[in-house]
């Protein structure tokens, strides 16, 4: 068997293997990264409605910080989540956003002077200040008091990979496309890399590494209708569980997207939400007021889901050869709105 010697073994090419592999690096550690696919089809590069971060800087964000931020994450989680993790990542995310837009992403700005917006349902017109003029921009997403999430149009998961990508050539990290780890190689009590498959040739080829780190994304194909690529079947955390050693923590925290297109599991954006779509029963009727009369359809995901679940439960979804679903109506947007902000669900 051939064996492949680095200080740093990343398992996944996707946003979070790329910056691992990237940070890696830059501290003077040899870093090799595993995919499944080439980097720049890896799932990250779905993410259609941006990343959030507390930069306070459009009018609807005034006076946003890391203490906001890590009180609306721990309420979505139903203060279910590590609160340690959760504040490493409030405190981190402006900093984030700040250095992808050096290195290539082209963050959408914000324009000062007034603009109309959609809330509520109904167009409502906003002043952006003078002094905001060119920072990064900002969205409303649910779950949230202020509009934090910093979005590259509805293409912010394609531009953020595409960079991250490019910085891992820049710092010259080799890319092993193609390949598959089947095994994590340990003693019982450390890792020492893994085994892994080359899916053209079926060899089998050892990488040794000081650090092993697994970043393989999600497992939503395990579920009948995922947003997910075909790809995100939990391999890795398969592979992390047979050693007998690794545990899974927070297995029931899966978040489900609530609008994707039903069958076939295709994305669309919170964006649509987020710019004020609303969700409508079979008889056209907007039913998230009726259950959640303070965020409506902007409360956080699994609320919504659940509502939608219930909606559909009560006999008011759309009946179809596939099954039962309802309506996301953004036709209030506008056309233009549509067409600029949101291509990809428009094509």
């Amino acid at each position: 068997m051939k064996v492949i010697y680095t200080d740093v073994l990343v398992i996944g090419a996707g946003l979070a293997g790329l910056r691992m592999a990237v940070g890696a690096k830059a501290r003077g550690h040899d870093s090799i990264i595993l995919s499944l696919v080439p980097p720049k089809r890896s799932h990250s590069k779905a993410a259609q409605g941006g990343m959030q971060a507390s930069l306070a800087n459009v009018i609807k964000g005034v006076g946003d910080n890391e203490d906001v931020h890590f009180g609306d994450t721990v309420r979505g989680s139903d203060w279910g989540c590590d609160q340690e993790v959760a504040r490493m990542f409030v405190n981190t995310a402006p900093k984030a956003v700040r250095e992808l837009a050096a290195w290539g992403v082209p963050w959408s700005r914000i324009t000062p002077g007034d603009r109309q917006v959609i809330i509520n349902g109904e167009k409502v017109t906003i002043t952006e200040r003078e002094a905001a003029a060119g920072l990064i921009g900002q969205r409303d997403f649910g779950g949230t008091k202020k509009w934090r999430t910093c979005f590259v149009s509805d293409g912010t998961g394609h531009a953020m990979l595409n960079s991250a990508a490019e910085r891992a050539i820049a710092h010259d990290i080799p890319v092993h496309e193609r390949v598959e780890a089947i095994a994590l190689i340990h003693d019982g009590q450390r890792c020492y890399g893994a085994v892994v498959r080359d899916l053209i040739t079926g060899e089998l080829i050892g990488y040794v590494a000081r650090a092993t780190a697994i970043a393989t994304g999600g497992a939503g194909k395990l579920f009948r209708v995922s947003t997910n690529a075909q790809i995100c079947e939990g391999t890795g955390h398969a592979i992390a569980l047979e050693t007998g050693v690794a545990k899974l923590g927070n297995m029931e925290a899966v978040q489900f997207h609530p609008t994707g297109i039903f069958p076939a599991g295709i994305l669309v954006t919170e964006g649509c939400r987020g710019d004020g779509g609303l969700l409508r029963d079979v008889d056209g009727h907007r039913f998230m007021p009726d259950v959640e009369p303070e965020k409506k359809e902007l409360a956080s995901r699994d609320v919504v889901s659940r509502r939608m679940e219930e909606r559909i439960a009560q006999g008011k979804g759309v009946k179809s050869r596939f099954g039962e679903h309802l309506w996301l109506d953004i036709t209030l947007l506008g056309e233009n709105h549509i067409k600029h902000n949101l291509r990809e669900v428009y094509e």
